[in-house]
């Protein structure tokens, strides 16, 4: 068994407690890439009435996105972008924004949250929503992106005979891209530690 603090609440915690706590925060930081990508796998055969399972769509978003020439970065978002789909049944973007925040930029960051309004304009009003909702970021700093990423890579990617690059192809570029966060409010005290 690992050592453990000695507090039982925290502001009685001390720099030794935390001694202890750091390092294992470092650890689990480190292994974020491969519970991210367990939790992706959870979506294989979870067609939830869909023409591909949830997984396909996500590495059918990605491979388009790669095969357009996005950067990792991008692939990244494409590839996370529904990961939320098991926990948010009603704010999936909201999941995988929050996944991504420590690790992208605010313009991909901002797609990913949004994606789902932007996509909701393909689907919307089978449904009884407005499918016009997107509308109300019109001249929003990142508002053609997402449109673009719905159009060219999350819209088209229901295919059963299209290619989906396989997850192991996108695992080294998740991995290198949660190796630091470029934001945190704790990025400070892990590089310290």
């Amino acid at each position: 068994m690992n050592a453990r603090a000695s507090f039982t609440r925290m502001d009685q915690s001390s720099r030794e407690d935390w001694g202890v706590i750091v390092p294992e925060a470092m650890q689990m930081a480190r292994t974020l890439p491969d519970r991210v990508l367990a939790h992706l796998q959870l979506l294989d055969g979870d067609f939830g009435g869909f023409p591909v399972d949830r997984l396909t769509h996500c590495l059918q978003t990605a491979t388009l996105a790669h095969c357009d020439g996005r950067d990792e970065e991008y692939l990244c978002c494409a590839l996370l972008h529904d990961i939320g789909d098991t926990l948010g049944s009603f704010n999936h973007p909201d999941i995988a924004a929050a996944i991504l925040k420590p690790f992208v930029s605010e313009e991909n960051l901002w797609m990913v949250q949004q994606h789902g309004i932007f996509q909701g304009h393909n689907f919307f009003h089978h449904i009884g929503l407005d499918r016009d909702m997107r509308e109300q970021f019109r001249g929003h700093a990142h508002f053609e992106r997402t449109a673009a990423f719905v159009e060219r890579y999350d819209n088209p990617a229901f295919d059963p005979a299209a290619e989906a690059l396989p997850l192991d192809f996108f695992a080294p570029m998740l991995r290198r891209l949660m190796a630091q966060p470029r934001q945190s409010i704790y990025k400070k005290a892990m590089a310290e530690g």
